[in-house]
Order: C-alpha cells, then structure tokens, then sequence
C-alpha cells in the first residue's frame, strides 16, 4: 500500500477540523500544535482541500478553516484524492509492465486490492469517524470516573425491584 503521510494527515486535520470546527474557523497553527504535523505541512494540504471544496478559508482575526459540506458529505477517498494521495498497490502503477514490461502473476490480486481499499474509504464519512472518535472519549471519562471515585455500594434488592418496576 502506498498511502502516505500525506493521505494521513490530512485524514487526522480534517478529523481534528470537524471536531472543533463547530465553534466557527479552527487556525491551523492550532491542528499543527495539536496533531503535531508541520504548519507550512498543513499550509500546503489545505490549499489542495480548498481547491476541492471540501474546506472553506476564513480570512482576518478569528480566521482559519471550515468544513465545506455537511460532515456525512465527505468521505475519507475524498479527502485523500483531493490531497493526490494515490492508493495503488501494484507494482506497476496499473500499466501492467510489473514484470519485465509484461502483467505480473499476481497483478489482479492487487487491483483488486485497490477497488476494495477505494471501496471501503468511499464508505466512511468524517461524521462517522468524528463520532467514533466521540465515543472514545465519552468511554475514557466514564472509567476516569470510576477509577476516582473507587468501587460504588450495590443498590438493595428491594431498590432493584422498584427501580424495574418503574
């Protein structure tokens, strides 16, 4: 596979984006301090995601980026075709010259191994990795809570009762 990290971090800048953006533009000194992935890095992603119109630029104080569209309207191929990210796992780059310029044994393998990858990053939405993502969050504090506040008395039976009953 020959996703890099440029298919990667713009998937975690968009992620990051998305999860903050609801308060309006999110600067992105701010996602290069958090995710820690270089500014001028991020500069040059986003320019290619504007091109796209998957983000939307904000300039002056208070400026940065936005998400263009509704959450569950871009996919994560979409953020990484628009940042060039080629997903090839041939050798060949799909020209089928593999193997001393002949189709290698196993050159249908990995095709199909490239429509199943574009398959299923087609399938996933931002909305659904925020989300995810969410929910780890909401798990982690709930143990937190636990953790600190020790082991909790079981409720009496007669409690349970009425409490099913209810």
């Amino acid at each position: 596979m020959r996703l890099t990290t440029k298919g990667r971090f713009a998937v975690t800048a968009m992620m990051d984006l998305a999860m903050r953006g609801e308060d309006g533009p999110v600067a992105l000194a701010s996602i290069s301090e958090r995710q820690k992935i270089s500014l001028s890095y991020l500069e040059q992603l986003f320019g290619k995601l504007r091109r796209h119109k998957l983000v939307d630029s904000v300039r002056g104080p208070g400026g940065g980026y936005c998400i263009a569209r509704p959450l569950d309207q871009v996919r994560v191929a979409d953020i990484i075709r628009a940042v060039d990210e080629q997903l090839d796992a041939t050798q060949c780059g799909g020209r089928e010259n593999c193997h001393d310029e002949h189709r290698c044994m196993t050159h249908d393998l990995w095709t199909t191994l490239n429509i199943k990858m574009f398959e299923y990053l087609s399938s996933v939405t931002l909305a659904e990795l925020v989300y995810r993502e969410k929910l780890k969050h909401v798990g982690t504090a709930v143990m937190e809570d636990q953790r600190r506040l020790g082991p909790q008395p079981r409720a009496r039976a007669g409690r349970d009762k009425l409490s099913a009953a209810v």
